[in-house]
């Protein structure tokens, strides 16, 4: 992966390779950034240019073996740890290592892609995975042999917000105190769900999302007219990702937009209306039919609806990205009944569904208990 690869962040690569360039190439960085930033793209060049000796801001004039074996992700310093999950393939015990060719697969054709897209590529999005005690075991082994080329060794690990608490301090100490010419590259999306004590031995790196013109030129360069490329950056929201799906029609949001005008279509119609309380069942039977991980994440994408209706109704539409594309629903007609009187109340709620689903929580009840109290919220009286 080259510098002139990645979208955006010029301000990030300059530093990065500065920093590289003047031998300050510190041993645990934490790259934290929302999905659809390019931070994964980001530590594959940045491995690529301390492995291979590259100089002056870009992949060229170093190692072109090594440039040649970094572009195709197959450098055997650069190690991978990432959440996984046992499947039909790993019945058990399964480690990054077991599914090298399919991250090798997503490394090429979704650098940009999230979580859910990596455990629909492995066949495991009815589960949820993580970066277990095996995992942490791998790496000490990794890491305890000596770099193949004489150089650095780089591990990124991907996701690193999903390590569980075992895995976490089984790294702890390495991370501290790593090998000689060992680097630490952990990527999340959200930091607080990584320990203290892991956090605090890191140069923490933020990325911003990207900006709209960013996307849209690389939109346009795909292919995208000029209009229909800026709608889409718009609606993307700083998220490449996001962007490339709802330019493919392929965006797991339409679904979550059909689900979720349902869900409130039945929530408006069960006041004073106990026959509708039965449609919200049924709803909620039908969402917790799919795997744990869809259902996080199309908790979180109600969470987003409100507080960009929220916006909308108090006339912050500049702010306010969102389009719903199903056929007779407009977020401008639902916004008025998301105010400050509910929106705490909805989002804690919202919150809460997310948490216990997490915990294995029964997601039928979890979801019909949250239909029932949306209802209620929904029909509150704006102060």
């Amino acid at each position: 992966m080259l510098f002139k690869d990645i979208l955006g962040l010029v301000h990030i690569k300059k530093h990065l390779s500065q920093s590289a360039d003047a031998g300050r190439i510190p041993h645990a960085q934490l790259f934290v950034g929302p999905e659809g930033c390019g931070s994964l793209p980001m530590a594959l060049a940045y491995a690529q240019y301390v492995i291979c000796s590259n100089v002056n801001g870009e992949n060229i004039a170093g190692n072109s073996a090594c440039n040649i074996k970094c572009n195709s992700f197959s450098h055997p310093d650069v190690h991978f740890a990432f959440p996984v999950a046992n499947s039909d393939k790993i019945k058990s015990h399964a480690v990054s290592n077991n599914y090298m060719e399919e991250w090798r697969q997503f490394l090429q054709e979704q650098p940009y892609g999230n979580l859910f897209d990596w455990y629909r590529l492995i066949g495991i999005e009815k589960k949820q995975g993580q970066i277990g005690v095996d995992e942490a075991q791998d790496v000490v082994k990794k890491l305890s042999l000596k770099s193949y080329e004489g150089g650095y060794k780089v591990m990124i690990i991907w996701m690193a917000d999903k390590m569980n608490g075992a895995a976490a301090n089984k790294l702890l100490k390495l991370i501290e105190e790593p090998p000689e010419k060992t680097v630490f590259l952990l990527l999340a999306e959200d930091e607080e769900q990584i320990i203290q004590t892991i956090r605090s031995r890191c140069q923490i790196l933020n990325f911003p999302p990207l900006a709209e013109n960013v996307i849209a030129n690389a939109l346009q360069e795909d292919g995208l007219s000029l209009e229909e490329a800026y709608r889409i950056a718009h609606e993307a929201n700083g998220n490449f990702n996001k962007a490339l799906d709802l330019k493919n029609n392929n965006s797991e949001d339409l679904v979550f937009e059909k689900w979720f005008v349902q869900w409130v279509r039945s929530a408006f119609k069960a006041k004073g209306n106990k026959a509708a309380i039965h449609e919200l069942i049924l709803w909620s039977e039908e969402v917790a039919k799919t795997g744990r991980e869809t259902q996080k994440k199309f908790l979180k994408y109600c969470l987003g609806v409100m507080r960009q209706a929220l916006l909308i109704n108090y006339n912050a539409t500049e702010l306010a990205y969102l389009k719903i594309h199903v056929d007779g629903f407009q977020l401008e007609k639902f916004a008025p009944f998301v105010h400050e009187n509910n929106i705490l109340d909805i989002s804690e709620e919202l919150e809460s569904a997310i948490y216990h689903i997490e915990r294995n929580g029964n997601s039928k009840l979890i979801l019909t208990d949250l239909s029932i109290k949306l209802t209620r919220l929904l029909h509150k009286k704006a102060a």
